[in-house]
């Protein structure tokens, strides 16, 4: 019998990267899952994948229509769930000089006003005793000047998962959140062009303490501890970042 038999979760932005190693890992467990994913080749990849063990909806974290509909799916699907992962999310390097109104935006409305609203519409069907995970950032504290506003949107984002933590403790749901540095993923977490991402990854294991990128399960061992395993702890941010955070505060 897996270790997490019986459970049912939900992770947004399940068909990729960090996400997708949540998804494995709870699959590995024999939980059921139903995950998300806003580009249709990923998801498409995912249900290849993966097959009948999930549920794989297109979702848009940016769209309160998909965001209300996906709702009603976990009800019809699962109707309660013991754990929900709010991993999707949208980073884009860019320096002061060179932020946008239009990737300012983006970058608030799926990282930050999109994962508030899934909490929002998803948090009553979180059984009590439950847990929430969100995926913040290394970089949602200190100063990342390429990543200005990015930052912002994952500390405003650990802001909400505090103050989430204090308000659902009447129904004993855990609020918390994982916090990765340099993570070995597809995309690198952002989105840039090819040369971006060879020189982020080199900078990466310049300055991380490990001298080294994590690993997409490195943070997804993390994010099942604290939804399954941390049964008295909440409102805590788990780095998992090789030491950088500690490094730069």
């Amino acid at each position: 019998m897996g270790r997490y038999e019986g459970k049912r979760a939900v992770v947004t932005g399940g068909t990729h990267g960090m996400g997708l190693a949540m998804v494995r890992a709870l699959l590995d467990g024999g939980a059921e899952v139903l995950l998300t994913g806003r580009d249709e080749r990923n998801t498409e990849a995912a249900r290849t994948e993966l097959g009948s063990r999930v549920r794989v909806v297109r979702s848009d974290a940016a769209s309160m229509a998909d965001v209300d509909a996906l709702g009603r799916l976990v009800e019809e699907e699962f109707g309660a769930v013991d754990a929900l992962f709010v991993n999707h999310g949208y980073a884009k390097l860019e320096p002061l000089a060179q932020v946008t109104e239009a990737t300012y935006d983006r970058q608030f409305t799926v990282n930050t006003k999109g994962a508030f609203f899934t909490v929002q519409r998803l948090a009553p069907l979180v059984r009590d005793g439950g847990s929430i995970v969100f995926t913040s950032s290394a970089s949602d504290s200190g100063g990342f000047p390429d990543m200005i506003v990015y930052s912002a949107t994952k500390a405003a984002l650990w802001s909400f998962a505090q103050s989430l933590a204090a308000g659902l403790l009447p129904r004993r749901i855990r609020v918390n959140a994982v916090a990765p540095g340099f993570i070995d993923t597809p995309s690198m977490g952002i989105d840039a062009p090819g040369e971006g991402k060879e020189e982020l990854r080199r900078l990466g294991d310049e300055i991380t303490p490990m001298r080294r990128h994590g690993s997409m399960e490195e943070v997804a061992a993390a994010a099942m501890f604290l939804a399954f395993d941390a049964t008295f702890t909440t409102a805590v941010k788990l780095p998992v970042d090789g030491g950088l955070a500690q490094r730069i505060s």
